[in-house]
């Protein structure tokens, strides 16, 4: 929890991906300490991940992994094998910089451009 919070709220970094510990041991903590220092929930990156893992191994339910906001840091729970992070990243990686750009204030969420197109023309 600290090394999030320290990461989050003094270091000004736009994401955090932690790797490992988000299984069934009772070593597996990080989804509590993700839990525990977010602000709002993000379950779309968690859910994509675990959704197209599923296409590649049962196991993938066993994750409880989660994501989240602090502030204008997204943190996402990866998986802890290698090459399952590769995966995951190619799963969350076209929505990144979207959402990114939105935590920091650089464009607008897209269901407000979407509007603006169809009210203005």
């Amino acid at each position: 929890e600290e090394v999030l919070v320290r990461l989050a709220d003094f270091r000004d970094v736009d994401l955090i991906l932690t790797t490992g510990g988000t299984g069934f041991s009772t070593r597996d903590v990080t989804p509590e300490a993700t839990l525990a220092v977010i602000e709002r929930q993000a379950p779309g990156f968690a859910e994509a991940i675990r959704h197209e893992s599923l296409k590649i191994t049962p196991h993938a339910m066993l994750s409880r992994a989660v994501s989240g906001i602090r502030g204008k840091t997204l943190i996402v729970n990866m998986p802890g094998s290698p090459k399952a992070v590769r995966e995951s990243m190619q799963v969350i990686l076209p929505a990144l910089p979207h959402g990114l750009q939105i935590l920091k204030g650089q464009t607008s969420e897209c269901a407000s451009q979407e509007h603006a197109k169809t009210t203005n023309g």
